[in-house]
């Protein structure tokens, strides 16, 4: 690539069950000029995340041989639009492309926090994927200091950023589940979990039941599936659950996994189970800042990511992120 050329990813055909590189095209063309009102940046930092996998499947995002969305952050390379000026730092949704033209509307700047919060952290913790586990524990699941908290898929992105966050909340146990004795370890040594188990072990149920014994109060669920059952055994009266994804199932959208078999507990146990969309909830973003950037700049609150170098290498990094093979939030770097 040379500096006057632009690379695309795009999405050529549909998957079915676990999508391929073949079902994806990089698309050279020259950088383009910004029309007025536009800027044109260069892109830094790419985030892939589940839902992208969503995604593939229908039109709402990805529309065939066409750009991909996704979460990106880059620097403003040529601007004629008064807001935004050459060298400036913007978080924008015009991913998987190495630049892209840009409107001040759809682009936010990246906060300036000063040393201890690197650029990955705006992508990760303090990004979507921070504020997903954020506003599951505060808003929907409202987890109180001393409540015991179940988090599925607890070494991915989000479940690494439930973890840190519950902490600083105050939690009481938390138990995650995850996909390998690696990652159970990561999870109990290094992000603060009591207890963790590898759900390929056994009946996720009777797993969570040997690590949470006196029940949970809280879960935040993105697998969905036999995790969400679990879940509901586990919990207390008046428990509450935050269920943020269903990544069990987004291979195969026709044939989902079956609805939990003791769904009716939840009236049973006067249990409230709560769906929610992160960018319904983008006002809770200052309150994330407050609890999570001084820790960050203290270098008490680590962050969890894995970073894969080389744009050329974004495919790679979005299909092993569906293999679990990343700890932590899975990002692409320049």
């Amino acid at each position: 690539m040379t500096n006057d050329t632009m690379i695309t990813v795009q999405q050529t055909a549909r998957p079915t069950g676990f999508p391929t590189p073949a079902h994806f095209a990089f698309v050279e063309s020259p950088v383009p000029s910004p029309e007025p009102g536009t800027a044109l940046v260069e892109n830094l930092q790419w985030s892939v995340d589940p839902y992208h996998r969503e995604a593939m499947d229908g039109d709402e995002l990805w529309t065939l041989n066409s750009p991909m969305e996704g979460r990106t952050l880059g620097r403003v390379l040529d601007s004629r639009a008064p807001a935004l000026r050459p060298g400036d730092l913007v978080l924008h949704r015009k991913g998987w492309r190495t630049h892209a033209l840009v409107e001040p509307g759809g682009t936010r700047p990246v906060p300036d926090f000063g040393p201890g919060v690197p650029l990955a952290a705006h992508l990760s913790l303090l990004g979507g994927t921070g504020l997903s586990a954020y506003v599951g524990l505060t808003r929907i699941a409202r987890l109180q200091p001393g409540e015991d908290l179940f988090v599925s898929a607890a070494a991915g992105g989000v479940g690494t950023a439930a973890g840190r966050l519950a902490r600083l909340l105050g939690a009481g146990r938390l138990v995650g589940s995850a996909g390998s004795a690696g990652k159970v370890a990561h999870l109990t040594e290094r992000v603060g979990f009591d207890a963790a188990f590898d759900y390929h072990e056994g009946p996720v149920a009777e797993l969570l039941s040997r690590a949470a014994p006196e029940g949970i109060d809280a879960a935040l669920d993105g697998v969905g599936g036999a995790h969400l059952e679990a879940a509901i055994a586990s919990l207390r009266e008046h428990g509450r659950i935050a269920w943020v994804g269903a990544v069990g199932q987004y291979h195969s959208p026709s044939a989902p996994p079956p609805a939990p078999r003791n769904l009716f507990d939840l009236v049973g146990k006067s249990i409230r189970l709560e769906g929610f969309l992160v960018r319904n909830h983008t006002d809770a973003l200052e309150e994330l800042y407050d609890l999570a950037v001084p820790q960050l700049r203290s270098g008490a609150l680590p962050l969890d990511v894995t970073v894969v170098e080389g744009f050329e290498h974004i495919v790679d990094a979005f299909l092993g992120m569906l293999r679990g093979e990343n700890l932590g939030k899975m990002l692409v770097a320049a």
